[in-house]
């Protein structure tokens, strides 16, 4: 019988943002590791920063697939950082990584991780980030995405 893994939850955004929209990427973090999935994120600041702290204060495990070449770029959060060097390429690296994306607001770059997200046909969930359309959930809260995205995940590990 194969062993099953973690679920694998991305948690995309802008690299800076307020310490209000980062504590609610921490939540994420947070309920993903309580129920036992992983954090992937591209492991620099803002957004990703905050699913990072928040996963490992409730214990989890963070990967952080970074754009340069030097794994001490990535957040004090990190447990795992791969260097990649392929800048914004890496985008492609952590969606393809995850199970379900959850997107906070940020820009093309986050952008472009929720178009990736479609294009390989993963769940997409958005709390307050792009609308893209009627292909992904639209939530307010991140304990409800957190809580849908575990969900989702459930059905692919």
């Amino acid at each position: 019988m194969p062993a099953t893994r973690k679920p694998i939850i991305a948690v995309v955004g802008a690299g800076k943002c307020s310490r209000k929209l980062a504590d609610k990427a921490a939540q994420v973090g947070a309920y993903v590791a309580e129920h036992g999935g992983m954090i992937v994120c591209g492991g620099l600041g803002g957004i990703m920063e905050g699913a990072a702290r928040g996963a490992r204060e409730a214990g989890g495990t963070t990967l952080g697939i970074l754009p340069g070449d030097d794994s001490g770029d990535a957040n004090e959060f990190v447990d795992i950082a791969v260097p990649t060097g392929f800048g914004e390429a890496r985008n492609i690296m952590v969606v393809r990584t995850a199970d379900v994306v959850v997107a906070f607001p940020g820009k093309y770059g986050t952008l472009s991780e929720m178009a990736f997200a479609l294009k390989m046909g993963k769940p997409l969930i958005s709390v307050n980030a792009w609308r893209l359309g009627d292909d992904i959930a639209n939530v307010d809260d991140p304990v409800e995405a957190a809580r849908l995205a575990m969900e989702m995940a459930e059905g692919k590990t």
